[in-house]
């Protein structure tokens, strides 16, 4: 069993900042990657960043230069720092990891957070 929880969403003026967290736990045998995506009300389900194991990022083109993704290995975590807000940005934010949860077992699964509401307003 895996759980991921996010933390840190919020309402913030615009040209604000906020920092999302979000901790795997459970039976965890290695993290492949992880990331955030995002959906804001009417609209589809959308990548925001995503983090693999060595260390490499991705992010969508309306976030790149605002948004920061990190990770720590040792606590299953990953982060994202996001700087200069905008109401666009106003939506739930999910967490998301591929996971491998069996050594005997070399096949990895996609685990969801519950999700973080983040309102950007004035």
């Amino acid at each position: 069993q895996v759980q991921l929880v996010e933390s840190g969403g919020g309402l913030v003026q615009p040209g604000g900042s906020l920092r999302l967290s979000c901790a795997a736990s459970g039976r965890i045998f290695s993290i492949q990657s992880m990331g955030w995506y995002r959906q804001a009300p009417g609209k589809e389900r959308e990548l925001v960043a995503v983090i693999t194991s060595d260390g490499n990022t991705n992010y969508t083109d309306s976030v790149k230069g605002r948004f920061t993704i990190s990770r720590d290995n040792g606590k299953n975590t990953v982060y994202l720092q996001m700087d200069s807000l905008n109401p666009e940005d106003t939506a739930v934010y999910y967490c998301c990891a591929d996971i491998r949860t069996f050594t005997w077992r070399p096949l990895s699964t996609r685990y969801w957070g519950q999700g973080t509401r983040v309102a950007v307003s004035s």
